[in-house]
Order: C-alpha cells, then sequence, then structure tokens
C-alpha cells in the first residue's frame, strides 16, 4: 500500500486577486492533513516496505505502532500545510517520531521547542485536547440530535445590516467577557444573563458570548443561559474553532454564528467550516489580523462576514490603524463590490475610535472590555458611540 507522501508536488501557486500569488492545497490533500475535522481519514496499518516507510503491520502491537506512525505523520502534513500559508501558529506541540521511525519525514530533524511560541499557540494546543474529550463524551452522532432540538437559528448578518441602517453607527456585537490573558479579570459581579439583557436594552444588535474556560473564565452553559433567558439579540459563539465538530456543537447550545481565525485554520479548513456553516444555518466571522491573512479570505468562496481583529494575537498589542491599512486599495474595493460585511474588533474604546474604524469601512465592531468593566454595561454602550443608540 502506498505510504504517505512529501506535501511536494501537491502544493501550487494560483493568482490570487492581487498581483502576489496565493498558496493552495490541492483536494488530494484534504483527507491527509485533516486529522480533527468530520472529513473521511484513515489512517493505513500497513504500507510497501520498499518505499522505505513503516513495515507491514502483522501483530495488534504492530497496527498500534503503525497507527501511532500515520497519526505522526498527518500531523507533520497538517503543519506543512499551514506554514506554506503563513500561519504561524502550530496546530499540537511538536514531538520526535515515534521509534525506530523511517518514513517521509526521517531526515528532518526535530529542533524545534515544545513549549508555545505566544499565548494563541497555548490556546490552541490546550484547545486540542480539550476537544478531543468533548468528542469523546459527546459523539457527532448525539450531538446531531441535539442541533435538531436546539432553539431555532436567528439571523446574526441580518441584525447587523439592519442595526447599521436604522443608525447610520456600526452595528455592535456586545461581547460577554469576564476575562481576558492579557487584562485577567474584567468582571468580578458576573452575572451573564444580566449583562446580556443590558447589552440587548442599550441597543446591541448582536451578543458575543466566550466559551473558553481556562483562559477567559466562560464556558457554554452561559451561552445557554442567555439563549433560554429570552435574550432576542443573536448570539455568536466566541470559541477557538480547530474542528469541524465544534461548529455543531455551539449550533446545539444555541449559537447563531460562530468565530472562525484565519490566523490557526489553513484555507481548505475554512471553505469546509463555512459551508457547514451554511448547512447549519450559521453566520461564520471568519477573522484576520494581517495582510496574508486578508488575502487568503478573500479567495475563499462563500464568507460574508470578515472581523479585523486590531490585537497581535502573538504579541497582544493594539493597533488600530491595521483596520484602515487592511481596507486600503483593491482589497477594500472588492469588499465593496461583494458587499462583505467588515467588522472592527479590538482597541475601540470611545466615538473617536468608532468613528475611525467606521471611515475605514467598518459597518459592525466587536467591543468587550470597554463596557463589559462599566457598572451598568448597557449605559457603557452609550459611552462608547457618544449616543444613545438602542431606539
Amino acid at each position: 500500500m502506498d505510504s504517505l507522501i512529501s506535501l511536494k508536488g501537491h502544493i501550487q501557486t494560483f493568482p490570487s486577486f492581487s498581483s502576489k500569488s496565493r498558496t493552495t492545497i490541492l483536494p488530494t490533500l484534504v483527507n491527509t492533513y485533516r486529522k480533527n475535522s468530520l472529513f473521511a481519514f484513515s489512517l493505513r496499518a500497513q504500507v510497501n516496505p520498499n518505499e522505505g516507510s513503516t513495515p507491514i503491520a502483522t501483530s495488534s502491537e504492530s497496527v498500534v505502532e503503525a497507527l501511532k506512525v500515520k497519526e505522526w505523520e498527518v500531523g507533520m502534513f497538517q503543519n506543512e500545510v499551514a506554514a506554506a500559508q503563513g500561519i504561524r501558529i502550530r496546530r499540537t506541540p511538536p514531538t520526535g517520531p515515534p521509534s525506530h521511525y523511517e518514513g517521509p519525514f526521517q531526515f528532518r530533524l526535530q529542533n524545534e521547542e515544545n513549549t508555545p511560541r505566544n499565548i494563541l499557540e497555548e490556546i490552541v494546543w490546550n484547545k486540542d485536547k480539550e476537544v478531543a474529550q468533548l468528542k469523546e463524551r459527546n459523539p457527532l452522532g448525539l450531538v446531531r440530535k441535539a442541533v435538531e432540538n436546539a432553539p431555532p437559528v436567528r439571523d446574526f448578518i441580518g441584525a447587523l445590516r439592519a442595526a447599521n441602517k436604522r443608525t447610520g453607527l456600526p452595528g455592535l456585537i456586545a461581547e460577554v467577557k469576564k476575562a481576558s490573558p492579557s487584562r485577567g479579570i474584567l468582571r468580578e459581579n458576573f452575572d451573564p444573563v444580566e449583562i446580556a439583557r443590558s447589552y440587548e436594552k442599550g441597543g446591541a444588535a448582536c451578543l458575543s458570548v466566550l466559551t473558553d474556560e481556562k483562559y477567559f473564565k466562560g464556558g457554554f452553559e452561559n451561552l445557554e443561559l442567555i439563549r433560554n433567558a429570552g435574550v432576542k439579540c443573536p448570539l455568536l459563539c466566541k470559541e477557538f474553532i480547530i474542528d469541524a465538530w465544534q461548529l455543531y456543537y455551539a449550533r446545539s447550545k444555541g449559537a447563531d454564528a460562530v468565530l472562525l481565525i484565519a490566523a490557526v485554520l489553513p484555507d481548505l479548513d475554512i471553505e469546509y467550516m463555512v459551508k457547514t456553516c451554511k448547512l447549519l444555518g450559521l453566520a461564520a466571522l471568519v477573522e484576520v489580523h494581517d495582510e496574508r491573512e486578508f488575502n487568503r479570505v478573500l479567495g475563499i468562496e462563500g464568507v460574508e462576514l470578515i472581523g479585523i481583529n486590531n490585537r497581535n494575537l502573538e504579541t497582544f498589542e493594539l493597533d488600530i490603524s491595521t483596520t484602515k491599512k487592511l481596507l486600503e486599495g483593491e482589497r477594500g474595493k472588492i469588499i465593496r463590490e461583494r458587499n462583505i460585511i467588515m467588522v472592527g474588533e479590538s482597541g475601540l474604546f470611545d466615538p473617536e475610535d468608532i468613528a475611525y474604524v467606521q471611515e475605514a469601512g467598518v459597518r459592525a465592531v466587536l467591543v468587550g472590555e470597554s463596557i463589559v468593566k462599566q457598572s451598568d454595561p448597557g449605559k457603557g454602550i452609550s459611552n462608547l458611540f457618544g449616543k444613545d443608540i438602542s431606539g
């Protein structure tokens, strides 16, 4: 049987809308590198020994060892796919090859540190373990049944468009967030339902609910509590999504939209997840941080909602001019032609900041810290926009 082979020969460069070339991974690799998605993938226990890889498995122990080898190789392929697209976040900690390994990566020097390079990578590594455990407890079949019984999906994008038209200002996605890795605890007296109701009363078009427990002190129970409390604003599940299973899980908990981070997900993952979201009725907010990520996302079919995060997720530094820089020139033109809603994220604290990103071309903003810290989050919204937008 054929062993897994190198990505060389499977990566081609195609022209994008800009003068820069865009790296695209051929579809034949989809089932190879995506070990954690819902795509079918079968690890081969038997390979051709003449190709210098794992010998044919002849016992239960050797079958298990062969599976471990193939799983390790899939992780290596996954990292190569991501690196080819400029993604610096590694999905799992680098580890050396299994004992007595022979195969396509046998000459690769394993001298990368196995500690996270930055906070985003640390979060993603933790999320990989967390999702694996959740999937064991909640198989896809059970989650699909839960989706059938979930509350009806609401129009997230439509709510943003309506708010923008009604107020003449960017539609607000107000974030229900207790803490963050960069700022620590933002609100000690944290009642997610009370905060959500205050946001809704203050004029928020939609809400973003943090569901990561370890780093943001959130949880899916907060999403469910808000949804079941009768809050009418559509809800964004603010989670670090690395596996398509999470899309079904978010919908089963009452989400109307999800976040997809281009700094973490390769193009094929984003494309597949956007299509899955459409099948589930979910809106997909695809988040970018720099020019290369933006160019990649604009090359993916079906994207209707793009967020520009003004926070560098590797250093956590803020620069709201990032929004303006990324929306200048050809990209801004394409956004207008496709009627894509741009969302400004992070670093927005006052009416001047809102005016700045609106002039740059955003029609919605996602804000958490500057309003959730207020004693009355609803009034915090009025302070943010410089006027009452609840009308």
